[in-house]
């Protein structure tokens, strides 16, 4: 069977507008999908990026057009200025790794913390907001206070493998050694898994 290796950030914008397609085509092509939150604060000065903040303004200002232009081509709501934004990611990412060890398919859960900072004005740092958002998909909010050491050095390990693997921005997808970067990436890999790119 298949394995596609997402690295992804639940604070990203790009991670929300991907929305399910993912799940989509995985279920389609019959590949499963491992889910790896890293903190894209950390991985972008490793690879050659820069933060939000360090970027020149001519970059941060086609930013702001492709994230209006982007919602409206994806039928998807979006804050431009989402009241949460940045945020400590790390609780909700260390509630992904805590819910995919039950062996449960997280997906529509990263979706929803996604969505929660650009779509609901919800900050996914907070341990209520992340309890909140667990109890939402199915899982037992307790998770959030167990494994928080697993958590964090999973969340770490992520880090590390995804430099180590070429991962260099989120969201990225991984098949083998074959990589697609990006949210508008997503329909080549659905055409790679086709066996056609």
């Amino acid at each position: 069977m298949t394995q596609i290796d997402y690295f992804f950030a639940t604070m990203s914008p790009y991670c929300y507008l991907a929305g399910t397609r993912l799940e989509e085509i995985a279920a389609r092509h019959g590949a499963t999908i491992t889910y790896k939150p890293l903190n894209p604060m950390a991985l972008m000065p490793r690879t050659g990026g820069q933060v939000l903040a360090d970027r020149h303004e001519s970059r941060r200002a086609y930013r702001l057009q492709e994230l209006r232009r982007l919602p409206l081509k994806l039928g998807m709501p979006l804050n431009l200025k989402p009241a949460y934004f940045p945020t400590n990611a790390a609780p909700s990412s260390y509630a992904i790794i805590a819910a995919a060890a039950t062996g449960a398919e997280v997906g529509a859960l990263v979706h929803a913390f996604c969505r929660a900072v650009w779509a609901e004005d919800r900050d996914i740092g907070d341990d209520d907001v992340v309890k909140d958002i667990l109890a939402a998909n199915g899982f037992d909010p307790k998770l959030a206070d167990s494994g928080l050491l697993v958590g964090a050095e999973t969340y770490a390990a992520n880090l590390e493998e995804a430099v180590a693997r070429g991962v260099f921005g989120v969201p990225f997808y991984l098949v083998g050694e074959e990589a697609f970067w990006g949210q508008d990436r997503l329909a080549d890999l659905d055409l790679y898994l086709a066996g056609k790119l």
